[in-house]
């Protein structure tokens, strides 16, 4: 079973991003404010931090002119990584990555930093992830002094020409989480100028960049102002489509387990909101699962989710359990071996296909938790009810890495999952002992949500 703990993940000490925002469920996107005069057009950057939520072609980036002439960043079919600009249809810069990011599960970087006054070409661009210049498959940069008259668009040129980002140059959505979006007019920024290699895990992190040099058109978004994502340091930008619980502490320095869209269990599943809700589809007579993205060996765990109609199972999943090989359609967990579940309809477990009374039935709007102990002596799961505990059930000895997960068996349903930072609206909010995660419920002491920041500590 494909589960990751990704390379950018969190680390000790340092500066801490508090917010992201998920993009691309409801064609969210921002548009930039009117530009004046640029400080250069010769010279400047583009940086943000971002998890890619859904493959495949996703435009992230744009300035539109017209049909032929612009400026677009985004992934393409392939998922390889491209930045151009164009003009009457010709290259003015065009470069792509030879790796391909597949990792939905992972934060990545990107800086772009322009100076086309450099005589070596290669410095004309310079292109950035997660601090290392990528080896590129295909490599057009300016001549020496050109103006990029599209991304450094002055106040005087076409009204068209405005920053657009969370969709491409024919206008679709991209999805992903964003954060620490910034812009610089004038100054071709270092790698350096905005993250680090972390002293002792060598893992790529940010540095607090609020206070870099803008120049007269440059912006700074932090991603903290839930009421309006457009906010910035510098040049404003509109938000079109957005939700107060679009807001997300799913972030590139505490990065939080959401469902693993590697692992399709029916090719009919929808999954959105940044992998944090699934919707079967196609044929509602199967059972549909999603799982953690993050799997745990040790430690003391929380999840909490939400019913929207149909018929559930929540449960967790040993990582080598014969889930994936199965056949037939009938798929829930609790039924195989390795896996513990807790069926909405009846209140009964199912562990290891063994089904037996448990708890109290559960059904929409129900909030569900799980409480997973993997450090004590018995190691045990534990349901819970709308904050009321169904009692603790001890896990079979074969059982030793799992994975939260749930099925659903009816296509006009949904599962929620809140891992710590929810797709819907909390009424309470809870945090565990550490501070992390927004959940319905108390968090039971001694248990904490599954990130990066509490894995690099109890995991």
């Amino acid at each position: 079973m494909p589960f990751i703990i990704p390379a950018n993940s969190a680390v000790s000490g340092g500066f801490n991003v508090a917010n992201s925002v998920n993009c691309g469920d409801t064609s969210t996107r921002w548009t930039g404010s009117n530009k004046v005069t640029s400080t250069n057009q010769k010279k400047g950057s583009w940086n943000i931090w971002l998890k890619r939520t859904v493959l495949g072609a996703q435009g992230l980036f744009k300035v539109y002119d017209s049909g032929n002439t612009g400026t677009e960043f985004g992934f393409d079919s392939s998922d390889q990584f491209f930045m151009k600009e164009f003009e009457s249809g010709s290259d003015v810069f065009n470069l792509k990555t030879n790796a391909k990011y597949r990792d939905p599960s992972a934060w990545m970087h990107i800086l772009l930093a322009i100076d086309t006054t450099q005589g070596t070409e290669a410095n004309r661009i310079r292109l950035y992830i997660n601090g290392v210049e990528p080896s590129l498959a295909t490599s057009t940069r300016p001549s020496v002094n050109t103006n990029l008259v599209r991304f450094f668009a002055n106040g005087a040129d076409n009204s068209n020409q405005q920053h657009e980002m969370g969709n491409n140059y024919d206008g679709a959505t991209g999805h992903y989480l964003l954060t620490q979006i910034l812009y610089v007019d004038g100054t071709q920024l270092a790698n350096t100028d905005v993250g680090e290699f972390d002293e002792d895990s060598n893992i790529w992190k940010p540095i607090n960049i609020s206070g870099t040099t803008l120049g007269n058109n440059g912006y700074y978004l932090s991603m903290e102002d839930s009421s309006n994502f457009g906010v910035a340091t510098g040049k404003s930008f509109t938000a079109h489509g957005f939700a107060a619980t679009d807001s997300r502490t799913d972030t590139c320095t505490n990065n939080f387990a959401t469902i693993n869209p590697l692992i399709v269990m029916n090719t009919d599943t929808v999954y959105s909101e940044g992998n944090l809700v699934m919707t079967p589809g196609g044929n509602t007579g199967n059972w549909q699962i999603g799982f953690s993205s993050i799997a745990v060996s040790a430690g003391k765990w929380y999840v909490e989710t939400k019913m929207i109609g149909g018929n559930y199972v929540n449960g967790i999943s040993e990582t080598t359990s014969n889930q994936l090989s199965a056949s037939g359609p009938e798929h829930f967990i609790g039924g195989f071996t390795k896996e513990i579940g807790y069926y909405s309809q009846s209140g009964n477990k199912f562990v290891e296909n063994s089904q037996s009374s448990y708890g109290a039935s559960y059904t929409n709007g129900d909030i569900m938790g799980m409480a997973l102990d993997l450090d004590s002596g018995t190691r045990t799961i534990t349901f819970y009810k709308n904050g009321a505990s169904q009692g603790a059930i001890t896990l079979p000895s074969s059982m030793e890495t799992m994975t939260f997960g749930m099925s659903v068996n009816q296509g006009s349903s949904s599962a929620q999952f809140n891992f710590g930072s929810p797709p819907y609206a909390i009424s309470s909010g809870n945090a565990d002992g550490n501070g992390y995660g927004n959940f319905e419920y108390a968090v039971p002491s001694g248990y904490f949500s599954l990130n990066t920041k509490n894995l690099a500590e109890y995991g």
